[in-house]
């Protein structure tokens, strides 16, 4: 990542820390995910050459842009899906600041429509993070999109157990996938489907 982006996210990680720490709605805060979590998001990208990206949860564009900047250098591109229209707005602004915004497509839409539209092995690699008690829904997509050997990777997988403790059900009976947990930024979900 060249220097000047890599600058720009940190001052973008800084606003929105300032920004959700005077919110006291959490769905009006911009929740960015740590900055150890979207440097791993750019490591799983470029090692597995990941060239279809797919992101459910867009929020201001931070995690996009890491992702976007990992894909263009395989020659990828990154899709973000995110229900909030103002949001796609800001995304839009900071992915074009970034320079990252030929390799990104934000989409404004349901992300379980989203899911239900798409191809099935049509992602590489799927970044989630948006609203967990969603994700249970999700789960039978999110397997049919991805590829065979395609990574899924689920945020707040720590900060957030509790939250989650169906989906992680599902995902760890699941027949199919390998998956793992890492302990980075609020945690990490890593599930792999099988070839």
């Amino acid at each position: 990542m060249n220097e000047p982006r890599r600058a720009f996210l940190d001052e973008l990680y800084a606003h929105g820390r300032e920004h959700d720490s005077r919110r006291d709605d959490r769905l009006a805060r911009l929740r960015n995910v740590e900055p150890e979590t979207a440097e791993l998001l750019g490591v799983l990208v470029r090692v597995m050459r990941a060239r279809r990206v797919l992101e459910i949860g867009t929020s201001n564009g931070y995690s996009t842009i890491w992702l976007a900047d990992a894909a263009d250098s395989v020659d990828g591109a990154v899709v973000s899906v995110e229900i909030d229209p103002e949001r796609t707005a800001l995304a839009l602004a900071n992915v074009t600041r970034a320079g990252v915004k030929r390799a990104v497509d934000l989409r404004t839409q349901d992300a379980g429509e989203a899911l239900g539209q798409f191809d099935d092995a049509s992602w590489d690699l799927i970044f989630l993070d948006a609203e967990r008690p969603a994700y249970v829904g999700y789960w039978p997509d999110l397997l049919r999109v991805l590829v065979p050997c395609g990574l899924l990777v689920v945020d707040n997988a720590l900060s957030h157990a509790k939250e989650l403790v169906d989906f992680s059900e599902l995902v760890f009976d699941a027949a199919g996938v390998t998956s793992t947990l890492l302990a980075v930024g609020a945690g990490a979900l890593l599930v792999v489907k099988s070839p």
